[in-house]
């Protein structure tokens, strides 16, 4: 027998969840054909096979966690360990359960195993046959009565609350909130995008929160670019994909970036890449609701900015006067270990002074 290992999906990720085996023992596979999905972090991730040969036993079971080098299968060896066409009989097709028959892609079956839901008995929507994941969250649905599932979490549910448990664990928190005079707004104006230039021009006016801290030597780096990490919220958990270099972009392509990302994470198509080191992160968690929060830091970033709800507040006009103008609540969190109050201060006066500005 030869066995073959989890191997390293770079990114320095060191383990993943089995979410999905497209083989059974007996089957005979190719050199490139996908042989399991696994869930690393928060992407789902094909694993294709190093060589062609017949499966003779897999290793780890659906919904195990395995880490980077430990055994996922044994491929036969002697007459079946040919590297090119099947030899000798292969008698009759090995037995595959119903849910693998169901045509799903590998993030379709990662939310199905998160919400209980047997593929096997979901009507499928999709083209030619597949089962989507609107399928399976109305399968959900119907099978709790539309009560949302518990249990042990699984995928980017899991991944949170490691990382939450750390970073609140390491991390010296503290955080500054104001707000920033939005009245010269035109109606239309994209939120998302004009945060992601405040906080470049934060970035810009302090560098120091735009860096990595290292805590075992306790120095503070300043990265050569602004790596925004969005902070996207979807049923599966909280999902951070980064816009690189965002300085050097635009607000187009900026817009088209984060729609792009908002897919990736509806389609759970995100590659680990495009959800690794953001330098700073943002949260406009006021789309939802709330006006002020305390926000986490993700080490080795140094600092996150959260935007709340608008609201209309008084202000004095130049006649002396009151007139109402919406105002943008601002909550930014930083690592109190490796930054100033006055460092943050300054990344947020700025921040501000952009907000208010015409775009």
């Amino acid at each position: 027998m030869s066995t073959f290992a989890l191997p390293d999906l770079g990114e320095g990720l060191q383990e993943a969840e089995i979410v999905t085996w497209h083989v059974v023992e007996g089957d005979h596979v190719v050199v490139d054909q996908p042989l399991v999905a696994v869930e690393t972090e928060k992407a789902v991730v094909e694993v294709p096979s190093p060589q062609a040969g017949h499966v003779a036993k897999l290793l780890a079971k659906e919904g195990q966690h395995v880490k980077v080098g430990a055994p996922l299968l044994e491929f036969e060896e002697g007459r079946h360990a040919e590297s090119g066409t099947v030899v000798g009989d292969l008698g009759a097709p090995a037995a595959i359960p119903t849910t693998a028959q169901a045509r799903a892609a590998p993030a379709v079956r990662a939310r199905a195993k998160e919400l209980g839901v047997d593929l096997g008995r979901v009507t499928p929507s999709g083209p030619g046959g597949t089962i989507s994941l609107a399928d399976v969250q109305a399968a959900s649905r119907e099978g709790a009565g539309g009560a949302a599932g518990a249990g042990v979490l699984h995928g980017a549910r899991r991944t949170m609350a490691v990382n939450m448990a750390r970073a609140w664990r390491e991390v010296a928190h503290a955080t500054l909130h104001d707000e920033a005079d939005i009245e010269m707004w035109p109606a239309a104006e994209d939120f998302t995008c004009r945060l992601v230039r405040a906080v470049i021009a934060g970035c810009k006016d302090e560098p120091s929160l735009n860096a990595t801290f290292d805590a075992a030597s306790l120095s503070l780096r300043e990265n050569s670019t602004v790596d925004v990490g969005i902070a996207v919220d979807a049923p599966e958990g909280l999902f951070v994909p980064v816009l690189r270099d965002a300085a050097s972009g635009t607000a187009q392509d900026w817009r088209r970036r984060i729609d792009a990302f908002k897919r990736g994470v509806q389609e759970r198509s995100l590659t680990p890449a495009e959800l690794r080191a953001p330098t700073i992160t943002l949260s406009n968690f006021g789309s939802i609701v709330g006006r002020l929060s305390s926000l986490i830091v993700m080490p080795p970033q140094v600092a996150i900015l959260g935007a709340g709800r608008v609201s209309l507040r008084p202000v004095r006009t130049a006649e002396g006067g009151i007139a109402l103008h919406r105002a943008l609540p601002l909550s930014l969190t930083f690592d109190h270990r490796a930054i100033t109050g006055g460092m943050a201060a300054r990344f947020l006066r700025a921040a501000i002074a952009d907000l208010a500005a015409a775009f």
